[in-house]
């Protein structure tokens, strides 16, 4: 006999994100004008009524190309003088992971709020440093870790918190991408923070992070590339709310990029690459199954943490619901461990 669950249709609740578009309007000025920064100006011009006003590189030249192609009024070669200029509602830095605490920190002396890329900083002791200044002077801060401002990352929280799926018991999430082992490429800088973990690591800690709370007995094993960076790391943790977590990251090689949650009733897949727009299923023990997609274009997934941005320095928020400030320093204190695990320091990181 067919039971009314295993007939019934199962839908899943729709995505709250509100339209990017809807976002209060904001001022932005841009940090360190490389691949991200061009994906992030193109997207916010494109999809909301904020504007880029101001860019700022070490090379004048870098940042009056970007101007131009961006329709930008003003270039700078010094950060200190673009905050100085004023006329800023906000700054995104998206310089190398070296080089965030020392730019993030001048942007929030100056008074101007900021979202910072991932990986947030070097370490812990630098985002608890910042999270510190901008508690003091009363300003807006985020990571801009893209996924967790996505409408399906918004689907997978309220599905969790329903129960559909029962108790979680184990998240998987994996992100390998091939670099072969340049010393002039940043991810195989250590002065620049590279390695597997800051760069690519962070999407799947940060996934198990969200869905099980802070990572507890992490463990990890792996190696480092002969220039002082994590190549290729696995670990394991428990969650602070339950469940278990298998976690891998290399330089060496293309992996699935995929993530899952398998609670006791069912599990939630996220498509490759799980942290960029894409689909979510829940498939049920009983049979029942369904599927969110992205809405609009999948390539103007930045444009979610630029409107979540915008909305809360609008509502004199100083910190998002979203990616707290506690979510990103307990992701700092798990990637610290990870790379303590295989003994990777970076240069001048003995003070922190």
């Amino acid at each position: 006999m067919t039971s009314r669950a295993d007939e019934s249709v199962l839908e899943l609740p729709p995505s709250q994100v509100p339209d990017p578009a809807s976002a209060p309007p904001l001022r932005w000025g841009v940090v360190s004008p490389g691949h991200i920064a061009d994906q992030f100006t193109a997207t916010v011009h494109r999809a909301t009524a904020s504007r880029v006003v101001a860019v700022t590189s070490r090379s004048a030249q870098r940042a009056q190309d970007f101007a131009r192609k961006h329709g930008i009024d003003a270039a700078y070669d010094d950060l200190g003088a673009m905050l100085a200029a004023g006329g800023l509602d906000a700054v995104y830095i998206a310089s190398p992971m070296a080089q965030h605490h020392a730019m993030a920190r001048q942007a929030l002396e100056a008074d101007v709020p900021v979202l910072l890329e991932k990986a947030f900083t070097l370490n812990a002791a630098e985002a608890e440093d910042l999270v510190g200044l901008a508690r003091e002077r009363g300003l807006f801060l985020m990571e801009a870790l893209w996924a967790r401002f996505l409408p399906q990352f918004d689907v997978l929280r309220q599905v969790l918190a329903s129960g559909i799926i029962g108790d979680v018991v184990m998240v998987q999430a994996d992100h390998g991408q091939a670099f072969p082992e340049d010393p002039s490429h940043r991810l195989h800088a250590p002065e620049l923070g590279g390695g597997a973990l800051l760069d690519l690591g962070v999407y799947p800690v940060s996934f198990a992070q969200l869905v099980l709370g802070d990572l507890q007995d992490l463990a990890a094993i792996g190696e480092q590339t002969s220039l002082g960076v994590d190549a290729s790391v696995a670990m394991v943790a428990r969650g602070a709310r339950g469940g278990y977590a298998t976690l891998s990251t290399t330089l060496r090689g293309l992996t699935p990029i995929e993530a899952s949650v398998t609670g006791t009733l069912g599990r939630v897949r996220l498509s490759s690459a799980f942290f960029a727009p894409g689909e979510l299923r829940v498939e049920l023990r009983d049979g029942r199954c369904a599927r969110f997609s992205h809405p609009g274009v999948p390539g103007d997934g930045l444009v979610f943490e630029a409107a979540e941005a915008a909305r809360c320095i609008a509502a004199g928020l100083r910190e998002s619901p979203l990616m707290t400030w506690a979510d990103t320093i307990s992701v700092m204190r798990s990637l610290d461990q990870a790379r303590a695990a295989l003994g990777v320091v970076f240069p001048g990181e003995a003070h922190a």
